[in-house]
């Protein structure tokens, strides 16, 4: 039973109690099997991406073609609850096919049509957590670690919060509304990060090539060719008298982290700081044996002095190379293929300063480099507004979802 009537928020003119229906009031299971093999595409139910192809979630073909006889049908507006749990779905995701086309699904999901409900109320009913209750109760996880068992005959028990039809659709466009709006900035924040890419390839010399493809107006001067251990000064200052005792480490999304904030227990921090790297303004820090993951980070200008583990390596530039344009210059394929070529093997490729001083730069007069350098600065902070303003987005909904259903 539902204990509150009604929910937090609501629009305008309503004000009756809810009503409550069971899921097989309003729903019936799906037992169409896919017998003649007309359907051929395989259809997966993501918890965070929602229901889209098999190949584009897994990069591969999971399912057998021979065996798609036994799957079942799964029509456009169709929903699916997969049993599979996960830190996005702890009870396992109920989504929506808005692929716009028939497929096919393995027979482990529950597959099931509606009527009588407003799809979108519907399909955001289950983006909140207020259902997850019912299955905590009547289901099991027990069984097998990473699937939650529920009978059908049960499932269909579940109480649906049940608004009249006008409450239902005012509440489903007001979320399909904010759902667009959050595509619509994940589009935006995608072709950047593409255009980034493509500037990337573009504005460093292609290997063999003495300028890059694309270059600001003005510049015309080859590019001159160099070691990395001519231009970059190790750092080996150490934390002898505990003078510095903020703690970071590297993230290859965050870059400098605070070492509370990455592993949120302080004990990662080895007792003895006065063996640890001292890291100030203008120097790179990164962590050999996962640079392959682009774990490297710069301090900036007005940044907090910090220390970092010892098995750091931590260096900064000589006067003709500009800060900015090595930290793109990291980005490149160019240092991607001398970092493979260069790292040990074992179990996570590690690079060493040793290594890393070996490898050749391209590098045009500093000018050139500053440009180059601040171009990228600007479109990284461009990103970073819209990737704030998505996740704002996703909280703001995360805040809607609780307050307007029950």
């Amino acid at each position: 039973m539902m204990s509150k009537k009604s929910p937090q928020l609501r629009f305008e003119g309503f004000t009756d109690d809810w009503e409550e229906r069971k899921l097989g009031d309003i729903s019936y299971k799906v037992k169409e099997k896919n017998k003649t093999g007309e359907f051929t595409e395989t259809l997966t139910n993501s918890a965070e991406y929602g229901i889209i192809n098999q190949r584009d979630f897994f990069d591969k073909d999971i399912s057998n073609a021979k065996n798609l006889t036994g799957y079942y049908v799964v029509k456009n507006d169709d929903f699916v609850y997969n049993p599979r749990i996960s830190n996005f779905a702890p009870v396992g995701p109920i989504k929506r096919n808005k692929l716009g086309r028939t497929g096919v699904m393995s027979p482990l999901y529950y597959v099931f049509r509606t009527h009588d409900i407003d799809k979108n109320y519907f399909e955001k009913y289950f983006d909140t957590v207020y259902w997850h209750r019912f299955m905590e109760l009547n289901g099991d996880s027990g069984a097998r670690a990473d699937r939650f068992a529920i009978k059908d005959s049960v499932f269909v028990e579940m109480p649906i919060p049940y608004p009249t039809m006008d409450e239902q659709q005012k509440i489903g466009s007001f979320f399909k509304q904010l759902d667009d709006t959050i595509a619509l900035h994940q589009r935006k924040l995608d072709l950047l990060k593409e255009q980034k890419k493509g500037y990337l390839q573009k504005m460093f010399p292609k290997n063999g090539a003495k300028v890059p493809e694309l270059r600001f107006a003005g510049f015309a001067e080859d590019w001159e060719e160099r070691k990395l251990r001519d231009l970059l000064n190790k750092n080996s200052e150490k934390n002898k008298n505990l003078s510095v005792i903020n703690v970071e480490s590297v993230s290859n999304k965050t870059g400098f982290t605070k070492q509370t904030d990455q592993f949120e227990d302080y004990s990662v921090a080895s007792a003895d700081l006065s063996n640890y790297y001292v890291i100030r303004e203008k120097q790179f820090a990164y962590n050999p044996s996962r640079i392959n993951v682009g774990s490297i980070a710069y301090k900036d200008l007005g940044d907090e002095i910090s220390v970092v583990s010892p098995l750091y390596v931590s260096f900064s530039t000589k006067k003709v190379l500009n800060d900015g344009f090595l930290w793109n210059w990291f980005k490149t394929a160019s240092f991607d293929a001398q970092r493979q070529r260069l790292s040990e093997g074992g179990v996570r490729d590690t690079l060493s300063f040793n290594q890393l001083s070996e490898m050749n730069t391209m590098f045009p007069t500093y000018p050139e480099q500053e440009k180059i350098g601040s171009f990228f600065q600007q479109l990284d902070e461009t990103i970073a507004l819209h990737q704030r303003k998505l996740d704002l987005l996703k909280e703001q909904k995360k805040g809607f979802l609780q307050k307007m259903f029950v």
